[in-house]
């Protein structure tokens, strides 16, 4: 259990890290968010790979991968939507 919790984060910030980088832009998302978008996608992508059939396979499981990078890379873009966190170095308007 402790083992399958540990391994869940783990590849969690690992899935969540590439889809930060392979999105263009900067995203002003936490870490933490940043490892639970990779869990969601790691999920997801490991439900969706099972149900096209191709889940498990012998030797590594690129296509399975594929399809986690890539929800990862979508969930990052949205939570950086939603999270609205603004760069730090955005020059600020004025208000009057």
């Amino acid at each position: 259990m402790i083992g399958t919790i540990l391994w869940a984060l783990v590849a969690g910030a690992i899935i969540g890290a590439l889809g930060r980088l392979l999105l263009p832009g900067r995203q002003n998302i936490s870490v933490w968010l940043t490892i639970g978008v990779g869990i969601a996608a790691a999920l997801l992508g490991g439900v969706i790979a099972a149900w096209l059939g191709i889940g498990e396979t012998a030797g590594i499981d690129w296509l399975r991968h594929a399809i986690q990078v890539a929800l990862a890379v979508f969930f990052v873009w949205i939570a950086a939507r939603v999270t609205g966190h603004r760069p730090t170095d955005a020059p600020r308007r004025a208000t009057r």
